[in-house]
């Protein structure tokens, strides 16, 4: 059999798929990834010691604004109502944990708005914190949750 995407037409041209026919539905995804830094940059982010100020808000604030934008940054992407966008950070003694939970009523699911929140929050503690580490990297940006009801 054949597989089919839904983001290529019958020519194998990207289209946004219509979604028109979809009940609209309470939508919530959770996702997750994590910034991998040296010991000394998370004593230093505890201390809030690190040249740039408040690296967690920062990435809170980045992470938040980028899945409101999300259809502005992944083609095809439906742009959605968010009803709720949480960031969220664990400090770990040679990682940050980032999580990142977003929730809409609409005909489409959210999971791309909760994977852009990860991915710019990440983005922006590695530009808060390269000053001082230069081998950190981003890790394991994934969906842990998606549901609708």
């Amino acid at each position: 059999m054949k597989k089919t995407f839904s983001h290529l037409d019958a020519a194998g041209g990207a289209r946004m798929v219509n979604v028109g026919h979809k009940p609209v539905q309470h939508r919530r995804a959770v996702a997750a990834g994590k910034l991998v830094c040296a010991p000394a940059t998370i004593r230093a982010l505890k201390k809030n010691a690190l040249p740039k100020g408040d690296v967690l808000t920062v990435a809170q604030i980045a992470g938040i604004q980028a899945a409101k934008r999300t259809a502005e940054l992944i083609p095809l992407c439906h742009p959605l109502p968010l009803n709720h966008v949480a960031i969220n950070f664990r400090v770990r003694a040679t990682a940050i944990e980032i999580v990142c939970t977003a929730e809409t009523s609409a005909q489409t699911g959210v999971e791309m708005e909760a994977l852009t929140g990860v991915a710019v929050a990440a983005l922006a503690l590695y530009d808060m914190c390269k000053a001082v580490d230069k081998k950190m990297r981003i890790e394991g940006i994934r969906v842990l949750e998606k549901t609708k009801r």
